[in-house]
């Protein structure tokens, strides 16, 4: 009998501590959230380096156990594995090693060549800082409104940084709608880029670039740093990293360092990253109704940031004589997914004509928009912190 009910006992603690026992429809409605993500990045090759981390991310961290059995398995329980990964995230470590790999593998060449494309990157965040006042009006706090704003300028390591100094709750929410628009591009640009342009703009051709010599691409890193980070220092782990990955790319001398930043640690730090970006959105803390305003902030800051640099270009053209102006094409790229948007500007393009490549334009405010997100940060976290 004493060895029955021993036998029992185990198996009721046992069940207690199974997924199944602990389970609850939120649990299911997220695991749904993370097997989507990793179908749109299978099937729709929606930027699959991306979605694959964070889906799986959301399948770690959203299978239930029992949270008062001290198991320390949990990415909230302190000294659990996952929770030391994450510490990357809430503390910030990992968005300036991906700003590190981005200016590794970043040709700056398209804005050295044409340096007023900076302003349509620049144009681009009005988008963070219009979401920033919407977020205010709904009854968020200040730091937790320039953390959601930062969405808008399509840049997740820019979102994580922000939001792990400001809003550390709200990351898990902002990171993955941050992503989630990243990933989006393709479907939410175009359809904004032709409402506001004309066939007649959209087949402007630009002038090819001039050449840009070896020592204006060495010497571009050094001063974009002295001068971005002597005016807005508190961007200065993004944008340092970022400076200097690109001046270990165009020294000549360290290319291997430069293939080290591009290819393995960015990748390391991308699969660590998307997984315990994912892992974070445990049902408990994601499925609030915080989480639905951040991800309608995040769309409508995205959607203005995309309109504002195709309406800057458009009255720019104003001031412009005819030999000189640009397509108004390019203007969606003023956002930091690189090279995303660069790429729908050139694909829509070629749509209207198919001899008129935009890329290589689209890429001067597509790096912009990298700098001006950052630069974003950087005064929002001066001012909020």
């Amino acid at each position: 009998m004493e060895f029955s009910q021993f036998i029992t006992d185990n198996l009721m603690q046992f069940w207690h501590l199974t997924g199944i026992y602990n389970a609850s429809w939120q649990n299911f409605v997220m695991l749904g959230v993370g097997l989507f993500f990793i179908w749109l990045a299978i099937t729709k090759n929606f930027e699959p380096m991306l979605l694959v981390p964070i889906g799986f991310g959301m399948l770690i961290g959203n299978i239930p156990f029992d949270t008062h059995a001290g198991l320390e398995i949990g990415i909230y329980e302190e000294g659990s594995v996952l929770n030391i990964l994450y510490n990357g995230v809430s503390a910030g470590w990992y968005p300036p090693l991906i700003f590190l790999g981005i200016g590794a593998m970043t040709d700056f060449t398209a804005l050295i060549a044409n340096p007023k494309l900076m302003l349509i990157g620049a144009s681009a965040q009005f988008g963070i800082f219009g979401a920033y006042m919407v977020a205010l009006l709904l009854g968020f706090e200040p730091d937790q409104a320039g953390a959601i704003a930062i969405i808008g300028g399509a840049d997740g390591p820019t979102a994580i940084f922000l939001s792990s100094k400001l809003a550390p709750n709200l990351m898990g929410a902002i990171a993955v709608s941050a992503y989630s628009y990243m990933a989006l591009v393709p479907v939410i640009q175009p359809p904004i880029m032709r409402l506001l342009t004309t066939k007649k703009e959209r087949v402007i051709r630009m002038k090819p670039a001039r050449p840009v010599s070896q020592r204006e691409k060495i010497i571009f890193p050094i001063v974009g740093l002295l001068l971005t980070c002597f005016v807005v220092p508190t961007a200065l782990p993004l944008l340092g990293m970022l400076f200097y990955g690109n001046l270990l790319r165009e020294c000549g001398v360290t290319s291997r360092l430069a293939k080290t930043a591009s290819n393995a640690l960015t990748d390391i730090v991308t699969i660590l990253l998307g997984m315990t970006v994912g892992a974070s959105t445990q049902a408990s803390q994601f499925l609030t109704a915080e989480t639905i305003k951040i991800f309608a902030l995040g769309f409508m800051a995205f959607i203005i940031a995309s309109a504002s640099g195709v309406i800057f270009v458009k009255i720019f053209n104003l001031f412009l004589p005819k030999e000189k102006k640009i397509n108004p094409l390019i203007g969606n790229a003023g956002v930091s997914a690189v090279p995303m948007s660069a790429r729908i500007s050139n694909n829509l393009g070629l749509e209207y004509d198919a001899s008129n490549y935009l890329l290589m334009h689209a890429m001067g405010p597509n790096v912009a928009g990298v700098i001006g997100s950052a630069v974003a940060a950087g005064v929002l976290l001066g001012f909020l912190a």
